[in-house]
């Protein structure tokens, strides 16, 4: 059994409960795009028999799993910014962030561009013959270029979001604008405040931004552009003080009560009145907030698998829909069941991308550069023998 490393100051030590997050919502995310072959909307790929219940199902995780990966990430740039100057932590996110969205958009999109328009008889051809098309129009727009890097448009969004946001964050970090930011924390660590805080810019983004416009379009994991930005901005101000996360963690099961009871009512609505789930800021909120204060009650602690399943978040992020997509391409083809292609295809692209991150990525350097991780240094080797990269710790 792994030893556990336990947080011994919670005050300059690492917060281990949110890598632990970001590790779950990402393999959730895995699991979500493994189903869409099988919901009522458009994808890349599609079964030939498509299922209501995997729709609501998804709408259900939707409502969470990306606002809560952007918390997580507004939460891991307040830590961030704490330990160097705002060049070195411009420079850390294009190497983690800019540098594998520019080659996803050159590789990983084009390959799954290519498949979607092979699936839906729109290109008949090798991914060869296919790539100079690649270039022709913008996807989404009819064309196939993808610009925002296909389902790297997360990682895109959190670039961008670090950009603009930084020199807010910057100033909220020292002077008279870490007083202000102390001071919020107070108020909304009583209780009930902070969900009032949280919920209410959503609602205004909702009610007075047209659904329409490229700000208000829901296509980018159920929800719009400034809604995920605000939920960036949240993060940032919850692990900037610790009475709020305190409070967040005593409430932890109120939280959690209030979410299920919510969500359970609005898929009982659904199955009595069949349509699409209602994705709410409050249900979004109440399980972002839950999740947070059982993490950080139970899953502060470190061990070597969550070092390593850290340290691969990105690359198999980058590497799970290209890999289900080809996965998906060939098994819905098959005369079988359709719960067993879903299990064929999860289990097999999974094992795909630990494998491609085991012998491939992690492995090395140029590619570790290239999937957003940093680069290993050399040991050296007596004279004759190769050089052989460290261990990631």
């Amino acid at each position: 059994m792994e030893k556990q490393m336990t947080l011994q100051k919670s005050g300059t030590t690492r917060r281990y409960y949110l890598d632990w997050l970001r590790v779950g919502v990402i393999l959730t995310v895995f699991f979500y795009h493994s189903t869409r072959f099988f919901n009522l909307g458009e994808w890349h790929v599609k079964n030939p028999t498509t299922y209501w219940g995997v729709e609501v199902f998804e709408q259900v995780l939707a409502t969470w799993m990306m606002p809560l990966c952007f918390v997580v990430s507004g939460a891991a740039v307040f830590y961030a910014l704490g330990r160097g100057g705002a060049g070195s932590f411009i420079k850390d996110k294009i190497l983690r962030l800019f540098v594998p969205l520019v080659v996803g958009i050159f590789t990983h999109s084009a390959w799954q561009v290519y498949l979607e328009r092979v699936s839906h008889g729109q290109f008949n051809g090798s991914f060869f013959e296919f790539y100079p098309h690649y270039f022709e129009g913008i996807y989404g727009l009819g064309g196939n270029f993808g610009w925002m890097g296909i389902h790297l448009w997360y990682v895109e969004m959190l670039f961008v979001f670090t950009l603009i946001f930084l020199p807010l964050f910057l100033l909220l970090k020292r002077g008279i604008g870490q007083r202000v930011l102390a001071g919020l924390g107070r108020v909304l660590a009583v209780p009930g405040v902070v969900f009032f805080f949280l919920v209410t810019p959503i609602i205004l983004v909702l009610e007075f931004v047209d659904g329409d416009s490229f700000w208000g379009m829901d296509v980018f994991g159920g929800w719009g552009i400034l809604s995920h930005a605000w939920f960036f901005i949240s993060g940032f101000v919850i692990a900037s003080s610790e009475r709020l996360q305190q409070s967040i963690q005593r409430l932890r099961w109120v939280w959690l009560i209030a979410a299920i009871l919510l969500t359970a009512t609005q898929v009982g609505y659904v199955l009595g009145h069949p349509g699409g789930l209602k994705q709410t800021p409050l249900m979004a909120y109440l399980w972002i907030l839950a999740f947070l204060g059982l993490a950080s009650k139970y899953l502060n602690f470190n061990t070597p698998r969550l070092q390593r399943a850290n340290e691969a978040v990105l690359p198999f992020y980058i590497l799970h829909q290209p890999v289900l997509l080809s996965v998906g391409y060939l098994v819905l083809q098959w005369a079988i069941p359709d719960p067993l292609k879903w299990a064929i295809i999860a289990a097999s692209s999974f094992a795909m991308v630990i494998g491609l991150y085991e012998f491939l990525v992690q492995r090395f350097n140029l590619v570790r550069f290239l999937f957003g991780m940093k680069v290993l240094p050399r040991v050296m080797q007596p004279a004759g023998q190769p050089a052989l990269p460290q261990i990631a710790q």
